[in-house]
């Protein structure tokens, strides 16, 4: 069972990323607001962060950066609708082991988290 940050703008989108993901037994924390999800962080264990690429204050490279530098090995899944090479490469360059593309798929979302947990190598974008 795994501790897991969930930053999505759109908070419908972070509560069924937690449905899916509370399935499999994983504690999963929701937020849609940067500075919330950064306070939780600084304050909590971590296992794995998933977040958004398009956020209100920031971007999800911002936050993974802020992330970062708090808990310097938090592996990150990277969500976006609308996918792109040069994010992607960032986003893999701060430590994102995952780029997916949504709509997301619920046995896709699944596989990567376990990858993600499980230390695996850096995950093609789905």
């Amino acid at each position: 069972m795994a501790q897991i940050l969930v930053l999505d703008d759109v908070l419908d989108a972070g509560i069924l990323i937690r449905r899916i993901l509370q399935r499999k037994g994983h504690v999963v924390h929701v937020f849609h607001d940067e500075d919330e999800a950064l306070r939780f962080t600084e304050k909590n264990q971590v296992d794995l962060a998933i977040l958004d690429m398009n956020l209100r204050k920031m971007d999800g490279l911002a936050v993974l950066s802020e992330m970062q530098k708090l808990l310097p090995h938090l592996p990150a899944i990277m969500l976006t609708g609308l996918p792109d090479v040069d994010i992607a490469r960032q986003a893999f360059a701060l430590g994102a082991v995952a780029y997916c593309a949504k709509p997301i798929d619920k046995d896709r979302l699944e596989e990567r988290v376990a990858e993600a947990l499980l230390g695996g190598e850096d995950l093609p974008e789905q």
